[in-house]
């Protein structure tokens, strides 16, 4: 059997061959016919097709660089991961020397996408080797530069990918485009490197179809002009609220649109929505359809139903940026679902960094009578001037009800959001490189793939014909391959899950009814469901979509749970990974995250008591996480919403798909991109990029505070100096004013020697060295003390310490005993 398939899918690849090669020269012709050239850089087999259903030229024989082909070489990738699309990144051309392509294009505005996959690469013809290290240039645009001093493999490493490309648009007023590569003249060894360019041409997006106004400058009353002459740079194209677009489903400009989900800032996502099957996308002439596709404006992010929720918070999104330049920030809207059919149902402010950009917006207004389906953007400029102490800030993009106007819902909506960097006076549009990693990093191979910047889709449709049968083919084999890959990251031995199949899960689920969901992460939406006969309730956590992202952290939470067993870790039923699907099924924890239970909740305020309870809880399970794994476990992602309460309240610590193996005995950290919760990251960890347990004993520091003060780690809302809770707490701690900021719900409640001790050990880890922080152990017992403090000041029998001398499960018991406690009072006294 295994010899019949093999041989099938040799004449199947054979047939496929055969067609493209007889469709190259109607497909170059199309690409002629469109003025848009997608350049396979390297390569020298033809056209080939991407995994979307473009086609790519080769340039061996291109005439767009004819006079310098002896300076450069086309080499192939030393790592080939099958996880890695093959066009346009398995073939590169690498420049020692200056080097311009020139493209005969017909004048105006160009879509200039650049793609990088940093390998060490080897030469075919004559077997030198290019290191990737040294690999640092400048490419320019005539008199623009949109890189300088670039280094793709420092850029992928902060950004944690295998692969990103870059996108540009400039104004070409000859017939001639011409990019330059040029390698940087620091090093003799340097050189450039590219693997695929691709030259769309464009109408200028950014001149104003709509009339009602030109973009402000956030927080001044002043305009900025776009000309000609004004290049961008992409840094986010987000679809909100729905699933990423590919490049052939956009309105014939190539762009792809992320899924929002990663951008959200906090754990309030709001919901998501498709349009009324009944509602048609109506474009006009001041938003034609080139402007976002319909799957943009079908699909939109809005706050909760509830209104006394949406009232207390802003959904907000952040976008890493550069200082030193201006961005052209844009906001797509569309009303997609009745009864939102008038004026006045939906009005909201706009704020861009927490200045008022739009006060009082209806959608309904803005299409001036269009109505329910009609489409319409906003416009705003942001300036970041140059700052010594950072070369990153955060675009914030924030809604909120505007309560005014009275509206028929207190709500917001986003269908869409794009942020541009505008060139500066120079013509240039390069930033920084990211802060190099130490040498010793995470191995791509262990970790698995990583998704690109610009990921690859299967195209939705097909040319026609021959050319239709290889596409569908081509998708067949990247769904196998993604099966594969899928498969093979939960068959380990090892997991001792319960796998359910896709029928089971929806019928514990009634075919994932959005009735049933009960939280939103970065991972996906969670059900709350029932299995055996609705014998058992469960939490079901399902994949939003097959990236390789999220078949990373599938993977890391499967190995992760099947192996750990604790009472204070919410423990894995099981996993299903069929059709596509990544589902983890786990214990239902029915008093949700604590931070439902501390803030902008209609839930019953904890007590003292409780709280140091729940807070002992969560801290036996890190601590079981650092020292009772064989190897030790750092989190990673410690914050109140990764600590649920099961239905007496006890603390169960989730969400392990960021979690990394702890250092050997040998090495004191672990370097790795950074990855965690705003408001939570460790500074030492941000700096360096350097993990340790003490990483999470700070995040959990955060968590201490958030329990006794009853607020976010981050709010927006508050002045500058409170906008982060743990630089707000030290201060008010170091100052004496730590009983201003205690959540006003404990002020009868809370003991002085009990919050005195709690303080101490919070202060303690929030600590800016990792090195001058409390060991998680240390942590536990401090909170053991504050408990028996409050004990016994309320005349209440103390805390039961037997329940910290071993671990439930079936690791290795860790004992706590009298030597400890004692060695760990002294240690105290001293620090």
């Amino acid at each position: 059997m295994k010899i019949y398939q093999e041989n099938q899918t040799c004449w199947l690849f054979l047939l496929l061959l055969v067609v493209i090669t007889a469709n190259i020269d109607s497909t170059s012709a199309q690409n002629s016919v469109d003025g848009n050239i997608f350049l396979n850089c390297g390569a020298s087999s033809g056209v080939q097709y991407d995994l979307s259903g473009l086609s790519w030229e080769d340039d061996i024989d291109s005439a767009y660089a004819p006079d310098k082909k002896t300076d450069s070489v086309t080499p192939t990738p030393s790592d080939q991961d099958p996880s890695i699309p093959q066009v346009p990144y398995m073939t590169a051309r690498i420049f020692q020397t200056p080097y311009t392509y020139s493209f005969p294009v017909s004048p105006g505005r160009k879509f200039v996408r650049l793609h990088f996959y940093p390998s060490d690469y080897t030469s075919s013809t004559d077997f030198i080797n290019f290191n990737i290290s040294l690999s640092f240039f400048s490419v320019s645009v005539g008199s623009h530069t949109l890189l300088n001093n670039f280094s793709a493999l420092l850029t992928t490493q902060a950004m944690n990918y295998y692969y990103i490309s870059k996108e540009f648009s400039v104004n070409i007023s000859s017939n001639t485009l011409n990019l330059t590569f040029t390698p940087s003249p620091a090093n003799k060894n340097a050189f450039a490197f590219v693997n695929g360019i691709e030259i769309v041409s464009m109408p200028h997006i950014f001149v104003k179809h709509n009339a009602f106004r030109q973009p402000l400058i956030v927080g001044t009353t002043s305009t900025l002009t776009i000309d000609e002459h004004t290049a961008f740079e992409t840094i986010a194209r987000l679809n909100v609220g729905g699933q990423s677009v590919s490049p052939v489903d956009d309105s014939g400009l190539y762009r792809e649109w992320d899924d929002d989900l990663a951008y959200i800032y906090g754990a309030a996502v709001g919901v998501t929505y498709p349009k009324d099957p009944n509602v048609t996308i109506k474009y006009t002439d001041t938003v034609p359809e080139y402007i976002a596709p319909p799957f943009v404006y079908g699909t939109a992010r809005s706050m909760d139903p509830n209104v006394s929720v949406n009232l207390n918070y802003n959904l907000t999104w952040i976008v890493p940026v550069d200082t030193g330049f201006y961005y052209y920030v844009r906001l797509h809207f569309c009303e997609i679902i009745y009864p939102i059919t008038k004026i006045n149902m939906r009005v909201f402010d706009i704020f861009i960094n927490n200045m008022i950009a739009q006060e009082g917006f209806d959608v309904i207004g803005y299409t001036k009578g269009g109505g329910i389906g009609v489409p319409v953007y906003l416009d705003f400029i942001v300036f970041f001037p140059n700052m010594s102490s950072s070369s990153q800030q955060y675009i914030w993009v924030s809604l909120h009800p505007h309560i005014s106007s009275k509206p028929f819902i207190y709500d917001a909506e986003l269908n869409g959001l794009e942020i541009f960097k505008l060139n500066d006076s120079t013509g240039n549009l390069a930033g920084l490189n990211p802060t190099p990693l130490p040498p010793q990093t995470d191995d791509l191979s262990q970790n698995g793939p990583k998704k690109g910047h610009r990921s690859v889709a299967i195209a939705s449709g097909v040319f026609g014909g021959s050319v239709g049968i290889a596409l569908v083919f081509l998708a067949v084999l990247f769904a196998l391959k993604k099966k594969v890959m899928l498969q093979s990251c939960v068959s380990s031995p090892s997991n001792q899950s319960r796998l359910f199949s896709v029928s089971e899960i929806k019928t514990a689920t009634k075919d994932f009814s959005e009735s049933l969901v009960i939280g939103v992460g970065g991972f996906g939406k969670v059900y709350r469901g029932e299995i055996d006969g609705g014998t058992i309730c469960v939490a079901i956590k399902r994949g939003s979509r097959l990236s390789n992202q999220g078949v990373h952290e599938f993977r890391t939470e499967i190995d992760m749970l099947s192996k750990l067993r604790h009472r204070h870790l919410v423990s894995l039923v099981g996993h299903c990974h069929e059709k596509d699907e990544m589902i983890l099924v786990y214990d239902y924890m029915a008093n949700g995250t604590l931070r439902d239970h501390l803030y902008k909740t209609q839930n019953l305020p904890l007590s003292w008591k409780r709280r140091l309870e729940i807070c002992i809880g969560a801290a036996r399970g890190f601590h079981y996480l650092h020292t009772g794994a064989k190897p030790g476990i750092i989190h990673r992602d410690v914050k109140t919403t990764n600590i649920l309460l099961d239905d007496k309240l006890v603390a169960k610590v989730s969400d392990f798909g960021l979690s990394k193996a702890a250092p050997e005995l040998d090495c004191s950290h672990v370097s790795t991109a950074i990855k965690g919760s705003f408001g939570y990251l460790d500074p030492e960890y941000y700096r360096k990029q350097q993990l340790t347990e003490k990483s999470d004993v700070y995040s959990f520091g955060v968590v201490l505070f958030e329990v006794l003060c009853g607020r976010p780690a981050l709010d927006r809302s508050l002045p500058e100096e409170q906008l982060s809770l743990a630089d707000w707490a030290l201060h008010c701690k170091r100052n004496g004013m730590i009983d201003q900021i205690i959540d006003p719900q404990l002020k009868e409640d809370i003991t002085q020697e009990s919050l005195e001790k709690f303080v101490e050990i919070a202060e303690k880890c929030l600590a800016n060295r990792g090195i001058e922080r409390p060991l998680m152990g240390d942590v536990l017992w401090n909170l053991e003390v504050a408990l028996q403090m409050h004990n016994s000041v309320n005349g209440e029998s103390n805390y039961d310490q037997n329940s910290i001398t071993s671990y439930e499960g079936n690791m290795s018991p860790i004992v706590v005993n009298e030597e400890f406690v004692f060695s760990d009072l002294r240690s105290m006294k001293g620090r």
